[in-house]
């Protein structure tokens, strides 16, 4: 027998399905963010433009960064991954967010991976601020920079309002997809 869930309780259910595949309690979900994910993030945004020219170029016109620093992604046929970010607008943290997704089909196992996204409008870091909740793949000015989109980048040719870069994957668990990936601001 098949069921209709709503939206919110699906995306409890993956939250929660991802924190026990990567061995978190509930409480560690809902605990506050802190200088320790601040820390985390200027880490791992480090790393990513410490590698990659393409991110180095995109930062240098960004209005604001929004980094997730560890993501766990985690299924057996239905799966979800979720992670704590760091927004942060030149020096200062301007907020942080949660990120939810899910997704079903052939997939086995957990991963973990990084995320930055680049805001280089003030309108597209404001849609971000003022949403109640965001998703990835529904606004066309959001470019995920693989390889060949990376070579084409230069101080020219960044235009789109938000530029997304995955990196740091680790685990057992082919590919990440940033599609339908829904970013909430933390209280």
């Amino acid at each position: 027998m098949v069921t209709k869930t709503s939206s919110s309780s699906r995306r409890v259910f993956l939250a929660g399905s991802v924190a026990a595949l990567a061995g978190v309690g509930s409480e560690a979900l809902a605990a506050a963010p802190d200088a320790g994910l601040e820390a985390e993030a200027q880490a791992a945004l480090k790393q990513l433009l410490a590698s990659n020219e393409a991110a180095r170029i995109v930062s240098g016109k960004a209005k604001g960064v929004l980094v997730f620093p560890k993501v766990t992604k985690g299924g057996l046929v239905f799966g979800g991954q979720y992670g704590k970010g760091v927004l942060k607008v030149g020096k200062k943290v301007d907020g942080y967010y949660e990120t939810v997704a899910g997704s079903w089909g052939l997939q086995a196992g957990v991963k973990t991976f990084s995320y930055a996204l680049f805001f280089t409008t003030t309108a597209a870091l404001e849609r971000l601020k003022s949403s109640s909740g965001w998703e990835l793949g529904a606004d066309p000015s959001v470019v995920v920079v693989d390889e060949g989109a990376a070579k084409r980048i230069t101080t020219t040719t960044v235009r789109d309002g938000v530029y997304a870069f995955v990196f740091g994957q680790k685990g057992l668990m082919a590919g990440v997809s940033l599609e339908g990936t829904k970013i909430n601001r933390l209280k």
